[in-house]
């Protein structure tokens, strides 16, 4: 359940997401993530490092390894989303 409400935090799936595709400093990172605030991103880089999934290197955050299993566990969630979306039209509400 403490993974579960982690991940559940607003902008936390997309900071793993936007680090898988490649390491990112803070304001690289907050470029990406267009409207997150500077003080979210810095509480959820926190939390995510504080959790062993992301570190710090070189000014540049990147997944760690276990991280990186993290996403991968994900990949059925996303290949699903997928689907549903084009099943959906692409509207949650269906």
């Amino acid at each position: 359940m403490a993974a579960l409400d982690l991940l559940g935090r607003r902008w936390a799936l997309r900071i793993l997401w936007e680090l898988h595709q490649s390491p990112a400093g803070f304001r690289e990172l907050q470029r990406r993530c267009e409207r997150m605030s500077s003080s979210v991103l810095s509480t959820r880089l926190g939390e995510l490092t504080g959790a062993r999934l992301l570190d710090l290197h070189d000014d540049a955050y990147r997944l760690t390894p276990l991280g990186e299993d993290l996403v991968d566990a994900l990949s059925p969630l996303n290949a699903w989303s997928a689907r549903w979306a084009g099943e959906t039209g692409g509207d949650a509400a269906g």
